[in-house]
């Protein structure tokens, strides 16, 4: 059960990993096809962590001129001249949580290290006319084209993404220091820009009219991440080595890592696309854990879902056009383009008919990662309080005890009554939502089938259990509506015990009163 491979978790530099023998999933074949379709401006937009870094930086490599490095790897099969180009990479992310003056100082810095490489510094004092100046001056001294890498553009402006003022002062500094680059059109060999968001096609690059966004484009939907075909090949060996220490079959752990950490698309017919960040740090650790998530959840997908007032079921499903969700964050009127863009929702059905997309989570470990972060808006605030009742209930689920179940449901939510008084029927919905969810995997909630919609679906070994929840009505009630919307027939065909469960919550009482359990027969 020896690591035979080393994996390179949070390292996004190309030349160390190629170097000290890192393991890479090659992506190069996509740099070859920008060189040979002849693109020269591309702009890239990917969640975080999803190796937007590391695709830049490979190129900055390759632009050097670095061919040692590229030995067995796509591009390396192509007749290449390997020209060593001059190349400007600014990584932004070193500008997140700053004001106008500090970013003008984050660009002033980074330009003075490449205008003492150069030898030209210029005696304006204006960002933009320097970044001209050194460009030319690359170029001068080379006698080569300058490649301008932008990574992370959009990092100094997420985190005030809601603060007008602020926002706007950042995105002038921004624009105006790379309005130079559609006049510097004969010095530049290539350009790459990579971000989150989409600011760069209204705003800050709004001059650059000939940027091509490749963000959406089916034959890059696999350009950051790790495909399926690359997982089931190039990582097999690896997935084996996870499955013998899980003590799992081979199968049964492509099958974990697959409801953890698959399910992003990005294009409308997309490959399948796993975290990288998640799947590296799995297969590193030998614990199928909820990586990314836990990696940091932005400030500023916090205060999004507040300033819209967005609740924990209104992230189950969405149904948009492509103009909802892929849009500017200037232009946006709800919080979906920013949770499409930053990788909480992903793309999971395209009607083409009607153009019309569904957007709903990725994997369970977004799911559940969005889940806790959202729960104390609606349970105990005391964490520990929420993880006692969580670990009994679930104990009591796996005994299959529902009855017991359902009365420490009853006392759980007469816990909470303080926090329910003249709460709705969508807002009961929601705490059911968010207990059973907190469970794990095994549990489904608002489970959609052609039948329909049932609230709670949880899978045992043996059994399956469809839970109906009624608001100041009747557990009959609830039973008659799972026969009558047809919510057993999905899993008729698992073998396993079926059984009903009608529940009714009472508005007066501010828990639930009654429930009826029927085993189907």
């Amino acid at each position: 059960m020896t690591q035979t491979r080393k994996y390179p978790v949070g390292i996004q530099t190309f030349s160390d990993i190629r170097e000290r023998k890192y393991l890479y999933v090659d992506k190069t074949q996509y740099l070859a096809d920008f060189i040979d379709r002849g693109y020269k401006y591309i702009f890239l937009s990917r969640p975080r962590r999803f190796g937007k870094s590391l695709f830049a930086s490979m190129i900055h490599c390759y632009y050097e001129g670095r061919k040692e490095l590229f030995e067995g790897l796509a591009i390396n099969r192509k007749e290449r001249e390997w020209t060593c180009h001059p190349v400007l990479h600014f990584d932004m992310s070193t500008a997140k949580h700053c004001h106008e003056g500090d970013l003008k100082s984050e660009l002033n810095y980074k330009l003075v290290q490449y205008e003492d490489k150069y030898g030209r510094r210029s005696d304006t004092p204006n960002l933009n006319q320097r970044f001209e100046h050194l460009v030319k001056a690359a170029y001068e001294q080379t006698g080569q084209k300058v490649v301008l890498i932008i990574d992370e553009y959009d990092a100094p402006l997420l985190d005030v993404v809601h603060e007008d003022q602020n926002l706007a002062a950042l995105r002038r500094v921004m624009q105006n220091f790379y309005s130079p680059i559609k006049s510097l059109d004969p010095y530049l060999e290539f350009v790459f820009i990579t971000g989150i968001t989409k600011f760069a096609q209204l705003s800050i690059f709004s001059e650059l009219n000939n940027l091509f966004n490749i963000s959406m484009y089916d034959q890059y939907s696999a350009i950051c991440g790790i495909s399926k075909d690359e997982l089931l090949t190039q990582l097999r060996p690896d997935v084996e080595s996870l499955a013998e220490r899980l003590r799992l079959t081979v199968d049964e752990t492509f099958a974990k890592l697959k409801e953890k950490y698959d399910g992003y698309h990005f294009s409308p017919t997309a490959k399948d696309v796993y975290n990288p960040f998640s799947l590296m740090k799995a297969l590193a650790s030998g614990v199928i854990g909820n990586y990314w998530f836990e990696s940091g959840t932005p400030t500023y997908i916090i205060k999004l879902l507040r300033k819209y007032n967005v609740g924990v079921l209104d992230l189950t499903a969405q149904d948009a056009s492509v103009d909802d969700f892929d849009v500017s964050p200037e232009n946006m009127v709800s919080a979906l383009p920013l949770l499409y863009q930053s990788g909480y929702l992903t793309i999971k059905h395209y009607d083409p008919n009607v153009g019309f997309y569904t957007l709903a989570y990725p994997n369970e470990e977004v799911r559940l990662g969005m889940v806790r972060s959202l729960a104390a808006n609606y349970l105990i605030p005391a964490s520990g309080t929420n993880s006692s009742f969580v670990i009994k209930l679930t104990k009591t689920l796996l005994a299959g005890d529902m009855e017991q179940a359902l009365t420490l449901m009853r006392a759980y939510l007469a816990g909470v009554s303080y926090r329910l008084s003249n709460k709705s029927e969508r807002d009961v919905q929601t705490i059911f939502y968010l207990i059973f969810s907190l469970l794990g995997a095994f549990v489904k909630v608002e489970e959609q089938s052609s039948h329909g919609r049932a609230d709670v679906v949880i899978t045992l070994p043996t059994v399956v259990y469809v839970m109906e929840l009624k608001f100041d009505g009747s557990a009959d009630a609830a039973l008659n509506q799972i026969d009558a919307k047809g919510y057993l027939i999905p899993y008729t065909a698992d073998g396993k015990k079926l059984v009903k469960v009608g529940v009714n919550y009472s508005s007066q009482e501010r828990t639930i009163t009654e429930w009826k359990i029927r085993e189907e027969s």
